[in-house]
């Protein structure tokens, strides 16, 4: 919580007390009871308030009909209580206690249940219902953006329910308002993105109005949202998830998924590629797999814009993914055959 706010909510507890006590004065009671009590009961309400401003809009909805279920079976059952002529001296009390009991057993219940009342009540609107399993994944603005979670979300890898918070929203429109073109055309796909998202029917969505207001970077606001619904970060954003280790929070980085799944290629096998750039070294030449592999072909400089056979010598895995070493076809089978006549040289003495 910022300085600001703490700050406020003490004005608003010692305002409370002093209202309470100038009260008690003019009605000619005790003051202190009243004022002690005022700001008891606003501190109870700042405790609430935080607390609700964490709860989905769904949530909220469920909890409160879970509060008015219980309240009602409350009512049903104390007044035939009430009806019992050694307790009507006592009536208030036990209307109270009994409203009390059964009120807070409905919000507890519908709160720990809210997917199963959610998944009833939907089946009145004829909207399909996609059971989910599995947990949480929060979506980060890089992986929206990106546009792969939504094949991932077609082909049935993904479970569970996609988590869109609404601050990440805020995030695209920002973007997609933003002076520069390249920011406004990712902040646009990345708004397409999402649209596609909610119509797809293998897997659920969910926009979540959550918000953590005293936190102000969206990345630590993505972390703390999985604390409290228990869920995981879908993202491509690497230092994002260096830091969810250090905090304990679970995170899926689709590059590392894309970087699996890449096909292996050995020692030896061959390939045939085009050629398009010079390399680093002296000639080198550079050559990308459908994937973005990028591919380093020894001697490949002058066949640049041309498509030509190649070996793979060796393969190098880095943090950014992997790169491929070859030769020239041509250029093995001459080392190969020089192989063969230096053994067979060596045979003959």
């Amino acid at each position: 919580m910022k300085f600001e706010e703490i700050r406020l909510r003490t004005l608003f507890v010692i305002l409370v007390g002093i209202v309470c006590y100038g009260i008690a004065l003019f009605m000619e009671f005790n003051p202190w009871i009243p004022a002690l009590t005022g700001c008891w009961i606003a501190t109870i309400i700042i405790a609430v308030e935080r607390k609700l401003s964490k709860i989905s809009v769904k949530g909220l909805i469920i909890g409160v009909l879970g509060l008015v279920g219980g309240v009602i079976i409350a009512n049903l059952i104390a007044y035939p209580i009430l009806l019992i002529v050694p307790l009507k001296s006592f009536s208030p009390f036990i209307l109270f206690l009994i409203n009390l009991i059964f009120a807070t057993i409905g919000l507890a219940v519908s709160l720990k249940r809210k997917e199963e009342i959610a998944n009833f009540l939907f089946r009145f609107t004829g909207k399909k219902i996609t059971p989910a399993t599995g947990k949480y994944k929060i979506l980060d603005t890089s992986v929206i953006i990106d546009g792969r979670i939504v094949d991932l979300c077609e082909t049935g890898f993904i479970e569970g329910i996609l988590v869109i918070p609404h601050f990440v929203l805020t995030e695209l429109q920002q973007i997609a308002d933003s002076p520069s073109s390249t920011k406004r055309t990712r902040g646009r796909r990345g708004l397409d993105i999402v649209h596609r998202l909610q119509n797809q029917e293998t897997v659920p969505v969910e926009i979540v109005d959550t918000d953590f207001p005293d936190i102000l970077e969206v990345d630590s606001k993505l972390l703390q949202l999985a604390k409290v619904i228990k869920g995981l970060v879908i993202t491509n954003d690497y230092n994002l998830k260096k830091v969810a280790k250090i905090k304990d929070v679970e995170v899926l980085n689709i590059n590392e998924i894309a970087t699996a799944l890449k096909p292996i290629l050995l020692p030896g096998e061959a390939l045939r590629i085009n050629i398009l750039k010079e390399g680093e070294n002296p000639n080198q030449g550079i050559a990308y797999l459908e994937d973005g592999t990028m591919v380093v072909v020894e001697k490949g400089k002058k066949y640049i814009g041309r498509e030509i056979e190649i070996i793979v010598t060796s393969v190098l895995q880095t943090t950014t993914g992997k790169m491929i070493f070859t030769e020239l076809k041509q250029e093995a089978n001459k080392n190969k055959i020089k192989v063969k006549r230096v053994r067979a040289k060596g045979q003959t003495k």
